[in-house]
């Protein structure tokens, strides 16, 4: 994994042979607070989706510490996955060996990925709209209310307002092609 501070990157993992990774909702909740702990010291987070069996995320990377960056992803698979062994009393990895790291190096990109990875819940067939996935960021960009995200998330530097955000996502709904979905 290589990353250049101010640069964006889209990184994301699967489960090892399409087992759950959450396998209840609070797993949902205790990976993304686990997220924040290892992770929010070096990354700013853009956007994010948690699957059933894999996960995405777009982030800047803040720091010039390559090695405490590789070690926070890390530690962030590796307790999770032992805490999702003691839950269900399983043994072994439950990630695949190498989370992908794909540096986004320009604007149609960045913003195709942000909406790729909204779209994952609905694409799967879980939810008929992205704002019902509860476990992405898609639904909390769309709240004017929180301001502390919006001052936070390069997103809102792209669009005029939600209304806005929401318009541009609702139209790449319909425009990425499924060959490329991952």
């Amino acid at each position: 994994m290589l990353f250049e501070e101010g640069k964006y990157y889209h990184l994301y993992n699967r489960s090892n042979n399409r087992e759950l990774l959450f396998k209840q909702e609070r797993n949902y909740r205790y990976f993304l607070k686990k997220f924040r702990q290892h992770c929010d010291p070096f990354f700013e987070t853009i956007a994010f989706c948690l699957m059933p069996t894999h996960f995405h995320f777009l982030v800047r990377f803040l720091s010039t510490d390559l090695g405490g960056a590789r070690k926070a992803i890390a530690i962030l698979l590796s307790s999770y996955t032992k805490a999702i062994n003691i839950q269900s009393k399983r043994q072994g990895s439950l990630f695949q060996p190498h989370t992908k790291v794909i540096e986004i190096s320009d604007d149609s990109y960045f913003l195709t990925l942000v909406s790729y990875i909204h779209q994952n819940p609905v694409r799967a067939g879980i939810v008929n709209q992205m704002e019902s996935w509860p476990h992405s960021s898609y639904k909390i960009l769309l709240d004017s209310s929180l301001d502390a995200w919006k001052k936070n998330s390069t997103i809102y530097s792209k669009f005029k307002d939600s209304t806005e955000f929401r318009k541009f996502s609702e139209i790449m709904l319909e425009s990425i092609r499924s060959e490329f979905w991952v």
